[in-house]
């Protein structure tokens, strides 16, 4: 099986696969790579519909020469932590936001997401994050503007006085709770498109027919976020002794 990084025909070949409506898993096949290989390929440049073949070359290009350069101690040591792989982790960063991109967020947001996620502390300052993704100052604002928007992030105050953006581990609780309530506000307003189109006539019944379904998939979506919700801060209570040990119906009998 060949090794290495992929080659620019070996790209071409996974573009035309993808074309063609190919899984991972065949693509692979046909370049005798591994299923993995090709997945993180396609997910770390632009996923299955976006992917091409020359743009992936050169993104893989510069982030070997970006590899190369001399990097002095900074703050991304703390990506080392636990014993990680600190290459391992970048890749699956840009593999994290991708997917993230795939889902229909903005790149930047995606990307200030991700590495608030992947943290252990789950909390960095817009001068960390600054630092980490290298972009300016105002991006940054920008983008936690749009995930406080989402309820994807909240800011606290440090004891410096500086403010800390979060991810909270109910992030996508919030989250989901968030897109709920954007789909009640479509609900009311469709159903005001019923009365001003008229009852009964097609357009005011295709505006019901929205409502309902949006309606019935919030309340399923709440219903299984609170339930999920429930069970994953549900810690297991360990059996106490009187229900651990079984009575013994000889004990009386005996000694």
């Amino acid at each position: 099986m060949p090794g290495g990084r992929l080659t620019q025909q070996e790209r071409q070949q996974i573009a035309l696969g993808l074309a063609d409506g190919l899984a991972y898993a065949e693509i692979a096949r046909r370049l005798d790579r591994p299923t993995s290989t090709i997945t993180r390929e396609v997910m770390r440049n632009g996923g299955p519909t976006a992917y091409r073949a020359d743009l992936a070359h050169l993104a893989t290009e510069h982030r070997a020469h970006r590899r190369r350069r001399p990097v002095s101690p900074g703050p991304e040591a703390p990506a080392q932590a636990h014993g990680r792989d600190a290459e391992a982790v970048r890749e699956y960063e840009e593999t994290f936001t991708t997917v993230l991109i795939q889902s229909g967020m903005p790149k930047m947001m995606a990307r200030v997401l991700a590495c608030l996620t992947l943290t252990d502390a789950g909390s960095l300052t817009a001068s960390e994050l600054v630092q980490r993704l290298r972009v300016s100052p105002a991006s940054i604002s920008k983008a936690i503007a749009y995930l406080e928007s989402q309820d994807l992030v909240r800011r606290e105050r440090d004891e410096h006085r500086r403010d800390r953006y979060v991810v909270d581990n109910d992030v996508w609780y919030q989250s989901v709770m968030a897109s709920a309530q954007a789909n009640a506000q479509l609900i009311t307003i469709a159903r005001q498109g019923v009365t001003v189109l008229g009852p009964g006539t097609p357009a005011a019944t295709r505006m019901e027919n929205i409502a309902r379904f949006l309606d019935f998939i919030r309340d399923s979506l709440i219903r299984a976020a609170e339930q999920a919700r429930e069970v994953l801060h549900t810690k297991p209570q360990a059996p106490s002794a009187a229900t651990d040990v079984e009575p013994d119906p000889d004990r009386e009998h005996r000694g």
